[in-house]
């Protein structure tokens, strides 16, 4: 049984996909295509703005998906929209590997998901929180945290941006990157405590 956003049509949907109904497939995608739409934006690197756009990412992952689909539907390890969030996530990891050369081959930072960067998670707290109106304090603002940020453990950020962008689960998070659940919350409620501490420590910019 599917779990996350729009469980029970995707559930019929796969039903469907078992009995091999070709316009199943398509219906599929487009419940989910905003979302790791959303997803691809967020995570492309800023260096590659007008040069990937993150529709064709999410095609050649698409594309991926529907040559796997047999196997998945034969042996799902996790719910299909986790699945396609988890090839959507590959398919940028090699976007970046093509079009960022070796910076992004660094031994010590090779991983098996695409991170959250620091500027990304900046923008969307700037965005969803009280921040600053005037323009010099938003820059300020926005330097900082993304000073912060970046200065997180990286699967914490990973986990803290799953939970708040991407409106994941805790279980969901651990399914993804691949941890126990409880190894999941753990680092979840370490980064919240970290990210309380990092906007705390500039009330003149983000309030009480």
């Amino acid at each position: 049984m599917s779990t996350g956003p729009d469980a029970d049509q995707t559930d019929r949907l796969l039903a469907r996909l078992k009995a091999q109904d070709p316009g199943a497939w398509d219906e599929l995608l487009a419940i989910h295509r905003a979302r790791l739409h959303r997803a691809v934006t967020f995570r492309l690197d800023r260096r590659l703005r007008g040069r990937v756009d993150a529709s064709d990412v999410i095609q050649e992952a698409c594309l991926e998906a529907h040559e796997r689909l047999p196997e998945y539907l034969s042996r799902p390890t996790m719910p299909i929209h986790l699945w396609l969030r988890f090839l959507v996530g590959q398919r940028i990891l090699i976007v970046h590997r093509q079009h960022l050369g070796t910076a992004m081959r660094d031994p010590g930072r090779e991983q098996a998901w695409v991170g959250s960067t620091a500027d990304g998670l900046a923008d969307h707290l700037l965005a969803a929180g009280p921040s600053p109106s005037e323009d010099a304090a938003r820059a300020e603002a926005h330097a900082y945290l993304r000073a912060a940020l970046d200065g997180m453990d990286d699967i914490d950020r990973e986990v803290l941006t799953l939970r708040h962008f991407e409106q994941m689960t805790n279980v969901e998070v651990a399914q993804l990157m691949g941890i126990e659940p409880a190894a999941a919350s753990k680092r979840y409620l370490r980064a919240l405590g970290r990210l309380q501490e990092i906007l705390a420590a500039r009330p003149e910019l983000f309030g009480t």
